[in-house]
């Protein structure tokens, strides 16, 4: 039987692949950092630091399909994107080593989860197509373009075929980070200073992500191609902050500031990078993967938001 491998099974994307994948009947293995619980069936390998880990080739036994998901992760502060060597080595250079050792033998297809930021900060006054030149500001964005051309390469030279995913934001159950901080500011209904912020952003939920994952598994058409995913719905700052609140049957609290004093705001407390985010507009155009793999997000954002704030709810009763 042939097994497909995703890496970064225990992240916060990585399980619920795992789930998916195995709900549909594919033998899964997955590399995890630290001893982790998944489902019945999965062979789960223990490898602490991907990057640094010597026996790849025992990883890939029997594999014909990779899911690349370890990496590291995008952190949010401004000045943790200054080392930009950690960033390269866990995500070109692990990258570019798998995918050799994947086409050495014999795997099939390569699947690399990518990210928006490839694109950049904020989009051009339109949504980012897929043929749009990528300009990666920050060390994430540019060591995940790295990451994407390193495969390429490795694809190019023998048989290996390379696909490529390209996120924004990811919310879902279980979700931390901004997105968790987010959810409770709604949920103590904190007045904060959004209401004239009018900016489009996209996001994905977890269960829109992966079945694109499975889909890119499944198709020949995936094959060679770089594909751009979300809910395809793009919400402001205030219309997201909304759409949570009523999925908690809470009241959002904003009130108006201009998004001029809120970046002069970023500036002087240290956080333009979070203030950016809050008020700038960074948004994809489905419209080639929709043609390429006949693909439509299988949950509307107020579904994905409900299953998220659901989980959120019953975590904290």
């Amino acid at each position: 039987m042939s097994v497909t491998l995703v890496t970064g099974g225990s992240g916060f994307v990585g399980r619920h692949l795992v789930a998916e994948l195995s709900r549909r009947g594919v033998a899964v293995r997955t590399t995890v950092r630290a001893p982790t619980e998944f489902g019945p069936g999965v062979d789960v390998r223990v490898v602490g630091d991907l990057a640094s880990h010597g026996e790849l080739d025992s990883l890939l036994h029997g594999v014909d399909c990779v899911l690349h998901l370890a990496a590291r992760a995008h952190v949010t502060e401004d000045r943790a994107d200054d080392n930009y060597e950690l960033y390269r080595i866990s995500n070109e250079v692990l990258t570019d080593r798998l995918a050799q050792a994947a086409a050495a033998n014999g795997v099939q297809r390569f699947i690399l989860m990518s990210t928006i930021k490839v694109f950049g900060e904020v989009d051009r006054g339109r949504p980012f197509a897929v043929a749009d030149a990528p300009v990666p500001v920050d060390a994430y964005g540019r060591s995940k373009l790295a990451a994407e051309r390193a495969l390429w390469a490795r694809c190019a030279a023998g048989t290996l075929a390379g696909v490529v995913v390209r996120s924004p934001l990811v919310y879902g159950p279980g979700v931390r980070a901004n997105f968790l901080r987010l959810m409770r500011l709604v949920d103590r209904e904190v007045p904060l200073p959004l209401a004239s912020v009018h900016n489009r952003r996209s996001l994905v939920s977890t269960d829109n992500l992966v079945d694109l994952l499975c889909r890119c598994r499944e198709q020949a058409a995936a094959a060679g191609g770089t594909f751009l995913v979300s809910d395809g719905e793009d919400l402001s700052t205030p219309e997201l902050m909304g759409k949570v609140a009523r999925a908690m049957r809470r009241r959002a609290r904003l009130y108006g500031v201009p998004p001029a004093v809120l970046r002069l705001a970023g500036r002087l407390l240290g956080r333009s990078g979070e203030v950016a985010r809050l008020i700038g507009s960074l948004s994809l155009d489905l419209a080639a993967t929709r043609s390429t793999l006949g693909w439509n997000p299988p949950l509307t954002v107020d579904e994905g938001l409900q299953k998220t704030v659901d989980r959120y709810l019953g975590g904290r009763s």
